[in-house]
């Protein structure tokens, strides 16, 4: 197992595929710029904006996993709000869980009966405070 949030569990193995590629993080601060007559702004260091988590997702019934049956786990997450401690290896990513506020789909490939064989999906996850 590579990593888990709520119930969805990162893992490879012989007879499945359910990882992600290409986990970006980010972290940012707040600052305000206070104009002074005559001299340089001051700065202001005025707190810490939410984390920000985003990687890819491919799902393959060639690779033993259900495309549609993945991709709508995630959607759910979106529409319920969601949030979750998100672990990779066997550490907590951040402090605080994470939620999903968006995600976006990509339905590849197709059998003659219009099944989903192959998908993709973008996941971004934020940090719940």
């Amino acid at each position: 197992m590579i990593g888990t949030w709520g119930n969805v569990i990162f893992s490879v193995s012989d007879k499945k595929v359910n990882t992600f590629d290409g986990f970006k993080r980010s972290e940012s601060a707040r600052w305000s710029k206070h104009d002074i007559h005559g001299q340089k702004s001051k700065s202001e260091f005025t707190g810490v904006d939410n984390g920000k988590v985003s990687f890819t997702m491919h799902f393959s019934a060639f690779h033993g996993v259900k495309p549609i049956k993945e991709l709508d786990k995630f959607i759910k997450c979106v529409r319920s709000g969601e949030a979750h401690t998100l672990i990779i290896g066997n550490k907590r990513v951040g402090v605080n869980k994470w939620y999903l506020p968006s995600v976006d789909q990509s339905w590849d490939y197709f059998d003659n009966k219009g099944n989903i064989l192959s998908a993709g999906i973008t996941i971004t996850m934020e940090e719940y405070v």
